[in-house]
């Protein structure tokens, strides 16, 4: 179970739009969430790896294709 406080206007967009369509309003809110949930996975891994980085773990363009042979 899960319970969100949408701001006014966004809660009337979703209202108009599930009573527009003849669906519920948790059907758009899970839809919203399945489409971008994969998404903000990835930048917050992304964001707790890079908040590990050191510049001595760096390779360099130049490296990576030596590397490759190209």
């Amino acid at each position: 179970m899960l319970a969100i406080r949408l701001d006014e206007a966004l809660e009337k967009r979703l209202a108009a739009l599930a009573e527009k369509t003849g669906r519920t309003k948790t059907f758009y809110a899970r839809k919203a969430i399945e489409a971008h949930l994969e998404e903000m996975e990835d930048y917050f891994l992304a964001e707790e790896r890079m908040a590990d980085f050191r510049q001595d773990d760096a390779v360099s363009l130049n490296d990576i294709k030596a590397d490759l042979g190209l």
